[in-house]
């Protein structure tokens, strides 16, 4: 089987192998694939891995060997699904890989905002601390997040995650869930009780907002003017979900009046992220460009997932199909 893997420099740019994908066909991997490159690339080929190529309903109609496509990611969007069913090809993906690192991420990104490591440590490095008269200094207030609030939207797997870890910095958690039956109940998530409110209560209650929901047409934008109006003067709010569920411009607003105490994100809504992008220069903001899955282990764990995939593909038991 021929196997052309279309933009594999984000998984794996060179670190790591493409380990069992290898035992499971001819593997030419790409870098980066075009829209202008695909075609030709995917000729006489019956599986592809993509991570954001996309496969529209042109590419199917000129792809006639193609049989599988194996997405890089939890996210499958880059596939028209519809025409994918209509040419009779598998389409899977990759859940729950990264659960681990985009928690980790999370508690990063507040630790920045709370505990601003990387501008002290600039200070330091600029001399200030061999010039200062005082045993120490702060170029800026720190914030403790003992006894703090942190409301989580999206209680799947990674917000549960986020749960425990912000439990264990001595937070009170909520959160709003995906499953609306939830609202108005106390979640256990591995001893950590989590009571479930709906999103303007979570909201108004909380020091921390966290976003862990998946970008649907309910979800995109429910970080937008009105909703900032709910927020307590001073609260952080994290996003490592996906660019779209917060509008950028008003969460500019919100940074440049103060009412938005922090912001850190490692999602934009247009990626890579663009010139023009409002949070750029914004006051209190950390932005990281989609890293939270690119640790060594947890790439080799989405590699192995793939190889998962396909190899139950070709035994003719697909798993985590998405279409």
């Amino acid at each position: 089987m021929k196997i052309v893997i279309l933009d594999g420099s984000a998984a794996n740019p060179g670190d790591i192998t493409w380990g069992r994908l290898e035992d499971l066909g001819e593997v030419i991997a790409y870098d980066i694939t075009s829209k202008d490159q695909l075609i030709e690339r995917m000729q006489g080929a019956e599986c592809a891995i993509t991570n954001k190529t996309v496969f529209d309903k042109e590419v199917f109609d000129k792809l006639p060997d193609l049989k599988y496509i194996g997405v890089l990611a939890t996210g499958y969007n880059v596939v028209d699904l519809q025409a994918a069913r209509d040419h009779g090809v598998v389409v899977t993906n990759v859940p729950e890989y990264a659960t681990f690192a985009t928690a980790q991420m999370t508690m990063a990104l507040l630790l920045e905002l709370t505990n601003l490591v990387g501008l002290h440590t600039q200070s330091v490095m600029d001399g200030e601390w061999c010039r200062s008269k005082q045993f120490c200094y702060f170029k800026s207030p720190l914030t403790e997040l003992c006894d703090k609030t942190f409301h989580i939207i999206g209680l799947g797997k990674i917000g549960k995650r986020v749960a425990q870890m912000a439990s264990s910095f001595g937070m009170t958690v909520t959160a709003t869930p995906h499953n609306e039956s939830l609202i108005g109940t106390t979640v256990d998530v591995n001893g950590v009780q989590v009571k479930c409110l709906p999103l303007e209560e979570g909201i108004r209650g909380a020091n921390v907002v966290s976003l862990h929901c998946p970008l649907t047409d309910d979800t995109r934008e429910i970080i937008n003017r009105k909703t900032l109006s709910w927020f307590n003067r001073g609260t952080i709010l994290i996003n490592v979900a996906r660019g779209p569920v917060v509008n950028e411009t008003d969460v500019r607003e919100a940074l440049d009046s103060g009412l938005l105490g922090g912001f850190g994100c490692d999602v934009v809504c247009v990626e890579p992220m663009l010139e023009t992008n409002p949070l750029l220069g914004a006051p209190n903001c950390v932005i990281t460009p989609h890293t939270a899955w690119t640790p060594v282990e947890t790439r080799i764990r989405l590699i192995d997932a793939a190889a998962d995939n396909l190899d139950a593909f070709l035994k003719g038991n697909p798993i985590n199909q998405v279409n």
